[in-house]
């Protein structure tokens, strides 16, 4: 480990499973990090409790670390204990999520934010090839980064361009004793099978293999650079200061800028982006629905259509289903109803409920909830949008305001013979509360988990 990497920090944390890898990149560390003065060094240790060795291995890094301190070494140990159930993507991807959750949580704990990973040249061309055979995107291939800040932490992989054979040569050359994962062994997992079966294979066919995948996934990373770049260019110049794309300005660019752009767009609004299926899906839906100026929504994603622009709207999640066409069907009964003390009220006809919400301003009083009449649009209803303004048509307003066709889909409210509540639009202003009196406004939440409706909403507080 070069010093020239350590100087200037006050704190570096290197993760530590006590496996030959990273037990190797902590001894080197701590190490170099003897000549830094001032430097202090912190192995963060995560222990998954997936194996009947996982005490084990934490006494190793913790007994590993003791030791070396006695030496002089600048060095010391933070434990995190995770649980990894698998949420479906499998184990492999519920303990890495984990783990970075855990060593991110602990590094800036420690006052670090730089976290060294033991990656090196062989780990760098089995990930290539395991994109390779998923199907994975140019960003896939270009494998790991030997940096990348995420979540406010710098995750530095020193050893990326470092064959294997030099990290044996250091463990043999201090006497370091790494422990031995079992799972290593198991064929469970697809980078094992990778390791035991197809590699000794693959390079006994090809001996530059490691090397030569290493590089490629290089040449990738920088191509990639460049791509994101003129992407990202691209996204800004058709998306407005809420996130929306002009879906008009996007549909006429090529087919493979019209993916690219769906997936860095998805990026922003979810992080981890959508499935290529996904993408595909819209690249094609999208434009054939602008060419017949039809609105749409994917519930599953949270996105929808409405007047050119393409748009998050809630939370995504789920399975893919189809564009739900607009409007919903609505019940045409109109009941008196009142609004109960916990502030929701169920609808089951509408599929959904009344959520009455403190506001500051722009409510009404909880006495105006009480013998509300509900029901579905009729026609001709008058809406106020603020003091002094003009009533005027509801479908005037709904335009006005670029209200999509799928968040009007709710009951209207009506307080005596004048509206109340709107979907979309909000409280009437011929019903709001004076300035400084409590007051409440209405949000209409639909059923189903692709509005992340929750049935067990926490209560208001309403008057006594």
């Amino acid at each position: 480990m070069s010093t020239t990497v350590l100087e200037g920090l006050a704190v570096v944390a290197v993760a530590c499973s006590g496996g030959r890898d990273s037990l190797a990149l902590l001894h080197a560390t701590a190490s170099a990090a003897r000549d830094v003065p001032g430097l202090a060094v912190v192995a963060l240790h995560v222990h998954h409790g997936l194996s009947v060795h996982a005490d084990a291995w934490q006494a190793h890094v913790e007994h590993c670390c003791a030791a070396w301190a006695k030496r002089g070494l600048p060095v010391r140990c933070m434990v995190r204990r995770v649980q990894c159930a698998d949420d479906g993507r499998g184990v492999e991807a519920a303990a890495r999520a984990a783990r970075y959750d855990a060593l991110r949580e602990m590094a800036q704990e420690a006052g670090s934010e730089r976290v060294l990973l033991a990656h090196h040249r062989r780990d760098q061309a089995e990930t290539v090839l395991l994109q390779a055979l998923r199907g994975g995107s140019a960003a896939g291939l270009a494998a790991m980064p030997r940096e990348a800040w995420r979540d406010g932490i710098c995750w530095i992989r020193p050893w990326l361009g470092h064959p294997r054979q030099a990290i044996d040569a250091y463990i043999a050359a201090h006497g370091l004793g790494p422990v031995e994962d079992d799972s290593n062994d198991s064929p469970a997992f697809a980078r094992n099978r990778l390791r035991l079966a197809v590699w000794p294979a693959l390079t006994q066919a090809f001996p530059e293999a490691e090397a030569a995948l290493a590089a490629s996934a290089r040449r990738l990373a920088d191509a990639q650079a460049v791509v994101d770049q003129v992407v990202t260019g691209a996204l800004s110049g058709l998306t407005d200061d809420r996130g929306s794309l002009d879906a008009a300005g996007w549909a006429r660019l090529d087919a493979p800028m019209r993916r690219l752009m769906l997936v860095k767009w998805s990026q922003r609004a979810g992080g981890a982006g959508w499935s290529s299926s996904w993408v595909e899906r819209l690249a094609d839906e999208v434009p054939a629905l602008l060419a017949r100026q039809q609105p749409a929504r994917w519930a599953a994603l949270g996105v929808s259509l409405y007047r050119g622009r393409l748009q998050f709207n809630a939370p995504g999640g789920g399975q893919p289903a189809p564009a739900v066409p607009l409007p919903l069907a609505c019940p045409a009964e109109v009941v008196t109803l009142s609004m109960p003390p916990d502030g929701t009220l169920r609808l089951p006809a509408w599929r959904g409920a009344l959520r009455a919400e403190p506001v500051s301003a722009q409510g009404v009083p909880w006495s105006a909830l009480q013998g509300m009449r509900v029901g579905a649009r009729a026609g001709g209803e008058q809406f106020q949008a603020g003091p002094g303004r003009p009533a005027r048509s509801l479908k005037k307003q709904y335009q006005q305001a670029g209200v999509p066709a799928w968040r009007r889909a709710g009951p209207l409210c009506w307080q005596a013979d004048t509206l109340l509540f709107a979907p979309g639009l909000g409280m009437d202003a011929r019903h709001w509360a004076a300035e400084g009196v409590p007051q409440w406004g209405l949000h209409w939440v639909p059923d189903g988990p692709e509005y992340g409706t929750d049935t067990g909403l926490p209560p208001v507080l309403v008057p006594r």
